[in-house]
């Protein structure tokens, strides 16, 4: 048993809320999962260079001198905000590679938690409310996040064991459920050079849409792609540079409720995640279809699109 919750902001002046907003929603669904919480913020885009966001066990010892280390290595200007635990850095557009190879030779110990023009995410094992004070989740703005609390049933309480999981440029995913044959998807991905840093089951979720859209596949059409190939039941709450995606197996045994007003997208994996939102009283409510596809972009506003699979 998880907890999922998810803000689409179509109100731009709601934006400087959005953290405010999705911080209350994550510690209200804290019984769903008391283990590990974790949050993704699609946020403010810098022309000419990307975000890798890391973490360390030590930042004091780990974090010292990465600035300088990575800009000899990606010859170019790398800058750096430490938040706690995790480091936000700046890097040189198309470097990533580059970046995550070179962390692995001087910074082994630091963990790469996403990449991307926008998305930056942070989560680590502990309640959500400390998880997310500890990051100051609520003073942050954007365009739209997603937010995971977990109960382990899969893998061990750690903060790779956390979601949400990124495995491409400014896409993540949190999931409520288990599949049941990530083991098999996983050498497969690997195969067609998918970084899987984990054992859990829902980052080879997040790598299999990951790898469908590297081929040339829409969030839609991948999101619908995984309702034939991935066994198993689960809810996914995908995020993407643009949007975000949602998507139940086709039996929906995984709690999940949705609420559109002319402002907001959202979505939480139980109604009282929701309560607090503005305007919820006369919003649009109600529960995903099993095995149906519903998507929303920034790119299409104002209006949304849902598919049935």
């Amino acid at each position: 048993m998880c907890g999922i919750v998810g803000l689409f902001l179509k109100d731009k002046s709601l934006e400087p809320e959005l953290g405010k907003m999705l911080t209350s929603m994550l510690i209200t669904m804290t019984d769903r999962g008391p283990d590990s919480a974790g949050i993704a913020i699609y946020g403010d885009e810098s022309k000419g260079s990307s975000k890798m966001t890391v973490q360390s066990d030590a930042p004091d010892l780990e974090f010292a001198g990465l600035e300088s280390a990575l800009s000899d290595a990606l010859g170019g200007t790398v800058s750096m905000k430490v938040i706690s635990t995790h480091a936000v850095l700046s890097i040189p557009a198309g470097s990533f590679e580059k970046a995550r190879q070179t962390l692995s030779e001087v910074r082994p110990n630091v963990r790469i938690m996403s990449r991307g023009d926008t998305l930056e995410i942070y989560k680590e094992v502990g309640l959500p409310k400390d998880v997310a004070a500890r990051f100051d989740v609520s003073s942050m703005s954007g365009t739209h996040g997603i937010g995971h609390t977990r109960m382990a049933t899969e893998s061990a309480v750690t903060t790779m064991g956390a979601h949400p999981f990124n495995t491409g440029d400014d896409q993540c995913l949190v999931h409520n459920g288990s599949l049941s044959n990530h083991n098999s998807l996983r050498r497969k991905l690997r195969r067609e050079g998918i970084h899987i840093e984990t054992e859990n089951d829902t980052e080879v979720g997040a790598a299999y849409l990951t790898w469908k859209m590297r081929e040339g596949a829409t969030l839609g059409e991948a999101l619908e792609s995984a309702l034939d190939d991935l066994d198993g039941f689960f809810t996914f709450l995908v995020g993407t540079k643009d949007g975000f995606g949602v998507v139940r197996d086709p039996i929906a045994c995984k709690p999940a409720v949705m609420a559109e007003t002319d402002q907001y997208v959202a979505f939480g994996s139980e109604y009282r995640a929701l309560v607090d939102l503005p305007g919820i009283e006369t919003a649009r409510v109600w529960e995903p279809e099993p095995a149906t596809v519903y998507f929303w972009s920034h790119n299409t506003l104002p209006s949304n699109t849902e598919k049935a699979a």
